[in-house]
């Protein structure tokens, strides 16, 4: 039998992954409606909000009724008057940050947890606002300037990281278990024996996303944009090629998952594998500096923290190709490692 045109086998593949694709709901609302509600959810969460209130004990005594009045004079505080053992229970129970008391001899005295950033913050706010109504002067003039800026928010950090990870979850989940499935049903044993290559079949996975890339892409960064005026800074171009490089190097890794993986508990372990290291490391909830120093080199060599910093780099920041090169690097280092590695394991039993 005379082989195909491989352009035509290729184009017939991609076709047939697409509409497995869009006939399945799950897919579907997995790809497309959970991010909107994830990301709508936290940006409501997360949104801008006055100052919040610190609750603070004050140790009942003889001068905390005129200590009162000076903290709730200060601003930024909420006071409860207690008894000293319950003051220090609530405030080991977390329900205060910081409890104040004054000994005989007039000495101010805190007591909070230094690892808690409300409790030293709370420290701040009422050792200030006591020491100015004692009379402690300010040597230097102050004058303040507030700033509200788009990109300094958390839904602004959060969804560039919310399209890397729906990048990560539809390239290796997608089609790990499209293949595993399929090797289930023996319907790569029947493929085996038509004169298709096992890089075309491959490849027509690779490219099957790239026709929902561009859907899932609009939708997310759109909807932020559109629902919190999240900034997009950079060059369309760039942000085009940073989404693409992103989202074939996770369908790499998808096939690698699945290229000797024999049923969907098998592949849904790998990938999990895979990827819960990445959901945890690579910045998507927060910042990924949080991880000691010694981490850092490896956390930075994760597809998915490349993915991750490149976007938010273009979307928040406008950063071009030359600050993303070492990003872009990794990604297509990725891609190659995990494409050259799927095609010499797969198997088609």
């Amino acid at each position: 039998m005379a082989k195909p045109f491989p352009a035509l086998s290729i184009v017939q593949l991609t076709l047939v992954r697409i509409k497995e694709f869009v006939r399945e709901p799950e897919a579907m609302f997995w790809s497309f409606v959970f991010p909107l509600l994830l990301a709508a959810g936290l940006g409501i969460a997360f949104r801008s909000r006055p100052p919040e209130q610190l609750r603070v004990a004050l140790v009942r005594d003889a001068a905390s009724d005129s200590l009162e009045r000076v903290l709730e004079r200060g601003g930024g505080l909420v006071v409860d008057v207690l008894d000293d053992s319950t003051a220090l229970m609530r405030l080991r129970t977390g329900q205060v940050a910081l409890v104040a008391d004054r000994d005989a001899g007039g000495t101010l005295r805190y007591e909070f947890d230094p690892e808690r950033p409300d409790g030293r913050a709370a420290r701040f706010l009422v050792n200030d606002a006591l020491q100015r109504a004692a009379g402690r002067p300010d040597p230097v003039p102050v004058v303040e300037r507030t700033v509200r800026e788009r990109g300094s928010r958390y839904i602004d950090f959060f969804i560039p990281g919310l399209l890397g990870m729906n990048l990560m979850s539809s390239g290796i989940w997608g089609i790990a278990f499209s293949v595993v499935t399929a090797r289930n049903r023996k319907l790569l044993k029947r493929l085996a024996a038509t004169p298709m290559s096992r890089a075309e079949y491959l490849a027509s996975y690779l490219l099957s996303r790239l026709g929902f890339l561009a859907a899932e892409v609009v939708v997310i960064v759109g909807f932020g944009a559109l629902a919190f005026n999240v900034p997009v800074r950079g060059s369309v171009g760039v942000f085009a090629l940073v989404t693409l490089l992103g989202a074939l190097a996770f369908s790499g890794l998808g096939l690698l998952v699945a290229s000797r993986a024999t049923t969907v508990e098998g592949a849904s372990g790998l990938a999990n594998l895979v990827m819960l290291p990445q959901w945890i490391f690579s910045g998507v909830f927060f910042s990924s500096k949080n991880f000691p120093d010694a981490l850092q080199p490896f956390i930075s060599l994760l597809p998915l923290t490349a993915t991750v910093d490149a976007l938010r780099g273009n979307l928040l920041q406008g950063s071009g190709l030359v600050e993303l090169a070492p990003h872009l690097g990794i990604i297509l280092a990725w891609l190659v490692v995990t494409f050259g590695l799927a095609l010499r394991l797969f198997r088609w039993r």
